[in-house]
């Protein structure tokens, strides 16, 4: 975590917000964030979907998911993980870890697991917002988003997927920089722990501190909800 989130976390009694954060400064407990980004978005060609984001206020669960691929580097190679989530609640949804960039190794493993995640309860009219990258208008990609009524949005600028894009640095930075992952399975293992750790434990500013699926949890609590029924999933049907 950052010292922040850390600082709210564990809420030390005999020191402030900022004299804790100087003192982890201090000793060495702070890190540079990296700045090399290789190129992980091919939007040459594309037919861009419209950005269905612009002017709309997010204000319930599953109203917008929000998806991004980012690189690893491991061994002197690039890997790549892929993320969705959901943008009122930030919980990471959806992940996967893959050797290419191809379709289907990055964004239709990550969306079924999504949908999975869900338990299939997709309301028609969801948004799925990304950017203009080729693995969000894959033929494949797109037969998975037409058959739950998920709508597709894209952006033309990094910063109109801002959640999304917190997201990769928050896994990479917060959580693998730090371990020692080794292989391409040890870098599964390490994302499927980072965003069980991030879901479950991380508090999150703009939630109140609170973490992804236990704000969740205060929704459902709070206000109920009329849960579509579960549907057919796409495997399902495709083997009928």
């Amino acid at each position: 975590m950052g010292i922040r989130d850390i600082y709210c976390k564990i809420k030390p009694e005999l020191v402030g917000r900022d004299k804790f954060e100087l003192f982890c400064k201090e000793m060495g407990l702070m890190t540079r964030k990296s700045r090399f980004r290789p190129r992980t978005t091919d939007s040459n060609g594309v037919i861009r979907f419209p950005n269905l984001l612009i002017g709309l206020k997010i204000i319930r669960l599953d109203q917008v998911w929000q998806s991004d691929i980012t690189y690893y580097e491991l061994n002197n190679r690039f890997y790549y993980l892929t993320f969705i989530l959901d943008a009122f609640s930030r919980r990471i949804l959806g992940h996967s870890v893959s050797k290419s960039l191809s379709t289907d190794s990055t964004t239709l493993p990550a969306l079924h697991m999504a949908i999975k995640t869900r338990r299939q309860r997709i309301l028609p009219g969801l948004i799925l917002h990304s950017d203009g990258g080729g693995q969000y208008y894959a033929k494949e990609f797109l037969k998975l988003t037409q058959f739950y009524k998920i709508q597709n949005s894209m952006c033309e600028y990094p910063w109109d997927n801002g959640k999304a894009e917190r997201i990769n640095g928050v896994i990479k930075n917060n959580y693998l920089k730090h371990w020692s992952i080794k292989t391409y399975e040890g870098l599964v293992k390490g994302v499927d722990r980072s965003v069980q750790l991030y879901n479950s434990e991380k508090p999150h500013v703009e939630l109140k501190r609170i973490a992804p699926i236990a704000f969740e949890k205060n929704i459902a609590s709070l206000r109920p909800q009329n849960k579509p029924k579960m549907t057919e999933s796409f495997d399902a049907k495709l083997r009928t």
